[in-house]
């Protein structure tokens, strides 16, 4: 089956259109476009006008590629600015019509088991375990435990990248006390949201979205990005803790130009990192993988099956 999925994160906005057949994704074409609709959410509660401006004309140029691959079937995700925002409800429904999309606003705990699903998809499920998989996205970062295709426990957290950045970084480059700011309201959210027994539990991890693979784009110096370096790329906590110490250096203006970062990350990849730190110090890693395969994997996937949960 051929079909395309949209996710509309809080950062980005995301076109996968895949050829799936026996738990196999195969890609023909992928992309992603920085669009914040996240933007002033965390302090207004409302999506504003200008962010979703620039998602409906990013979801212009990507109903075209969907409409020339002639898929058998559509779906998409919005996440944690939708669900957040009082208007969500109202822009979900206007995607669904001015597009034909079938979209549909979901929880955390229902992007927790994509994520995973997609992270998992041509694994071998008897591999060892407990797994890690941990997205970082713009408003939530999902923290998800599992063994083989199981979950055993999922969460998601407010330590997203858009979120954080507004919260405690207003100095260009940031301030040290900002950053400690942000660290410790991550940590906080981490231990809030994961116990201490799931945390000790994972002996591996597989970090996804933009800011894991920022990172392995950064460690590689790829230019242009090469998502077959990516997929698979082991990133050490002693590695990503040189990335911060680097990126937190620079105004925005200079991150704008570092090889294997998309320029439209500049502003918020900071706290990126350091969500993405936190986090392997929170479970006791000190290495993780890197993949490109994420909810949108495991949205195929479910398309797939038949169609989604309402």
């Amino acid at each position: 089956m051929r079909v395309a999925v949209v996710d509309i994160g809080t950062n980005s906005t995301r076109l996968l259109i895949a050829d799936v057949s026996a738990g196999a994704v195969v890609e023909l074409e992928r992309r992603s476009t920085v669009t914040r609709l996240g933007e002033g959410v965390d302090s207004s509660g409302r999506l504003g006008e200008a962010p979703m401006g620039r998602v409906l004309a990013t979801l212009d140029e990507y109903h075209r590629a969907i409409s020339e691959h002639g898929v058998d079937a559509t779906t998409g995700v919005l996440t944690s600015a939708v669900r957040d925002a009082d208007n969500g409800p109202q822009f979900t429904a206007q995607v669904r019509e001015r597009y034909g999309l079938d979209v549909r606003t979901i929880d955390g705990d229902t992007e927790a088991r994509l994520t995973f699903a997609g992270a998992t998809a041509g694994r071998d499920p008897s591999a060892a375990g407990p797994l890690l998989v941990f997205d970082i996205g713009g408003g939530s970062t999902e923290f998800v435990v599992g063994g083989g295709r199981a979950v055993s426990f999922h969460v998601s957290t407010q330590a997203g990248v858009v979120r954080q950045s507004e919260r405690h970084i207003d100095s260009d480059p940031p301030a040290h006390a900002e950053l400690e700011a942000l660290a410790s309201d991550v940590r906080g959210l981490i231990a809030e949201g994961v116990p201490p027994d799931v945390r000790a539990s994972a002996s591996a991890a597989i970090g996804v979205a933009g800011t894991a693979t920022s990172c392995a784009g950064i460690a590689q110096a790829l230019e242009p990005y090469d998502p077959r370096a990516v997929e698979g790329f082991r990133l050490d906590l002693g590695e990503a803790e040189l990335i911060l110490a680097r990126l937190a250096a620079m105004t925005d203006d200079e991150r704008r130009r570092v090889k294997g970062l998309h320029p439209d990350r500049a502003p918020t990849i900071v706290a990126g990192v350091i969500i993405l730190i936190e986090a392997l110090r929170a479970f006791g890693l000190d290495t993780m993988e890197v993949s490109e395969h994420d909810v949108l994997y495991g949205a195929a996937l479910e398309r797939a099956s038949g169609p989604p949960a309402a």
